[in-house]
């Protein structure tokens, strides 16, 4: 797994109490599998869209002596903002990919015009987006599916003091892979619980495989 500190790197050039993060360029794979007439370039331009937007919120609410907004939202919270975000940032860049239309429909992502309306709420042809904080891209999906999954990995600085000085919000990690149904393996859970599944081994070194961004030390 890659060793990420993208702290440290802020750190040497933190001057202001809000800094603008953004991808380094270096660290994306010319290699990667991109279906649907993907490019580097939507990911790069959907995170820094995210970026930008923390960027001018931080910078409103640390004005009014409040906390930023990385500090406020809850991480359930945060990782369901930063997906939709990312879903609505990639859909704008992406030559042939739009919005999933169909509320809490899969995929995130559909390819324009196969669907009526651009809506279906079981769909093949697309990607479903996922946020996680957990290196490695590991997360878990309310069911096995063959799909296209992209995941974004995230860390977020909580522990800088004082708070002023913590460092942006940071993407240190994405994954594009196609998966099957055989690659999860379903998860537990007690009779009030919400059923799950997540990639087993074999199922997380097929995502990792096609990885897109990868921040390393």
């Amino acid at each position: 797994m890659p060793s990420r500190s993208p702290w440290r790197r802020c750190r040497k050039v933190l001057q202001m109490p809000v800094t603008k993060n953004t991808l380094v360029q270096g660290e994306f794979n010319a290699q990667a599998e991109l279906p649907f007439e993907l490019r580097l370039d939507d990911f790069r331009m959907a995170v820094q869209d995210v970026y930008d937007f923390f960027y001018d919120v931080n910078s409103v609410l640390l004005a009014k002596g409040l906390r930023r907004l990385d500090d406020m939202l809850r991480p359930a919270i945060m990782s369901g903002l930063l997906s939709d975000m990312l879903t609505s940032s990639m859909a704008k860049h992406a030559r042939v990919l739009c919005e999933n239309a169909y509320f809490n429909g899969h995929p995130d992502l559909i390819v324009r015009g196969v669907y009526p309306r651009n809506e279906v709420k079981a769909g093949d042809h697309g990607i479903e987006v996922k946020t996680t904080r957990k290196s490695g891209g590991a997360v878990d999906t309310h069911g096995a599916r063959n799909q296209w999954m992209c995941v974004f990995v995230y860390d977020v600085d909580n522990d800088t003091e004082p708070a002023t000085n913590r460092c942006p919000m940071a993407f240190t990690e994405i994954y594009l892979g196609h998966v099957t149904v055989d690659d999860f393996r379903k998860n537990a859970r007690g009779e009030l619980g919400t059923r799950t599944a997540t990639l087993h081994r074999e199922g997380i070194a097929k995502l990792r495989g096609n990885w897109i961004y990868r921040l390393l030390a």
